[in-house]
């Protein structure tokens, strides 16, 4: 068994020190690095769920951020007041951290939603491919401008926390469909389903992963922890473990998609009460009911009545009931990190319920014809305006992003950090910068 050291935990890929008067953490160090950067303040013109941004009401991916970085922190309040190993208590991730993580974890994701990503990964399936939360390890450790090559140069702790998947892209791959000859089809035209990427980081931060990251006092584990379920023709690779702090995480995320974005598609009459009945029944939303004190139609008449009040006060008792039925468990004991050997995990009560709203909200929004479409609508974008790019890279892209370009010695993968770090509203307004007649001025600002 490992107890790490202090310093090991907070050492970050370039040393920086603290000044002599900064009484702030290191982990607090790094929240302000994150909520001061420019790749976080884009989250708010990137909406959580396609389309739903027609309205201020609805959640963005900074909106979402900050919910899943509430929920994390709460799960954290809770299994801090259960009976818990010595080892695991210590290990508690600080609110500070748990921050952190939270609100990065979304950082990398590219305009319009898992369109945008697919749109990516296809234009770069020649050159490494592309990867929503790839990105986001990109950004925090080579991209963000705080400093001159490590990103925001954050902690070890927080970086483990936001590698969601510790195998590189290249691993996971699969055999991709042979596309053939495809004369008279414009280069958008083809099946998302061939071209969503696997769960893994990108292949330029593999050096740092391996090399830095999961070394040191990882080291003995490093092997376990990135192991893999190899790809099998066009099923892609798949990692088998995350860190304690992630699972913390992706258990907040998970909540605030199931319960928060049904909220939004309640209040959009996406979701109907008979939609909800047909997913979610008495005995699976059991436990819930028990620790609520009403019975089922109390439930359904509250989220789709007419009082926007009671809906509310739901989703609060669904959220809080959720974080209520976490515990821990360990993992692997074979791992000698307690960073690797534990995990969070919801109850077998309460999973069920979960999986249901999240599959409500996979069906009958994401899925939708309406959302699809609007997907469809920014994956041709995304392809359009990368081809565009590079296909004349130098008469095209600003000034700092061609001299990066070149110092790179014109790889695509810059053309892609562009592409991604774009707003949703940013890469509108370029595409009609440049394709559509009587738009763009000399002016525009992004």
């Amino acid at each position: 068994m490992i107890q790490h050291s202090a310093t090991f935990l907070t050492e970050r890929p370039a040393a920086n020190p603290k000044a002599g008067d900064d009484e702030r953490s290191e982990f607090d160090r790094d929240y302000a690095r994150i909520i001061h950067s420019a790749a976080f303040r884009r989250l708010q013109s990137k909406t959580q769920v396609l389309g739903l941004g027609e309205s201020d009401f609805y959640r963005t991916r900074l909106t979402h951020s900050m919910e899943v970085a509430q929920i994390g922190c709460g799960i954290v309040r809770h299994l801090e007041k259960m009976p818990l190993d010595p080892e695991l208590a210590a290990i508690l991730p600080p609110a500070a951290l748990m921050n952190s993580i939270c609100l990065a974890h979304d950082i990398g994701h590219p305009p319009f939603g898992h369109g945008g990503e697919i749109a990516l990964n296809y234009c770069m399936r020649a050159f490494g491919g592309f990867e929503g939360n790839g990105q986001s390890l990109r950004i925090l450790t080579s991209l963000e401008t705080y400093t001159e090559n490590r990103g925001m140069n954050l902690t070890r702790r927080a970086l483990l926390g936001i590698l969601k998947y510790p195998a590189p892209y290249s691993e996971l791959a699969a055999s991709k469909p042979d596309e053939g000859h495809r004369p008279n089809q414009p280069g958008w035209m083809f099946k998302s389903a061939d071209h969503k990427p696997p769960k893994g980081y990108l292949d330029t931060e593999k050096a740092l992963v391996k090399g830095w990251l999961l070394a040191g006092e990882f080291k003995a584990d490093a092997a376990l922890f990135t192991g893999i379920r190899p790809p099998e023709g066009n099923r892609p690779g798949k990692t088998r473990y995350k860190g304690f702090d992630t699972s913390i995480m992706e258990l907040a995320d998970d909540i605030s998609y199931g319960v928060h974005d049904l909220e939004d598609a309640i209040s959009m009459d996406l979701v109907r009460r008979r939609d909800f009945e047909t997913y979610l029944d008495e005995e699976t939303a059991s436990g819930f009911l028990k620790a609520a004190g009403i019975d089922f139609s109390r439930l359904l008449d509250g989220l789709f009545g007419e009082e926007d009040f009671r809906r509310k006060q739901l989703i609060g008792r669904m959220v809080h009931y959720l974080i209520n039925q976490i515990s821990t468990a360990v993992q692997n004991s074979h791992f000698k990190s307690p960073l690797f050997r534990y995990q969070a995990s919801l109850s077998a009560e309460a999973s069920p319920m979960l999986e249901s709203l999240k599959t409500l909200v996979l069906d009958r929004v994401i899925r939708s014809s309406a959302v699809q479409q609007l997907e469809f609508k920014g994956q041709k974008l995304v392809v359009e305006l990368f081809e565009v790019l590079a296909h004349d890279p130098d008469r095209l892209l600003p000034e700092s992003i061609l001299r990066r370009f070149r110092e790179k010695g014109r790889d695509p993968r810059v053309l892609c950090d562009y592409v991604a770090g774009m707003s949703d509203n940013h890469a509108v307004r370029l595409y009609q910068k440049i394709f559509t007649p009587q738009q763009g001025s000399i002016f525009d600002r992004y």
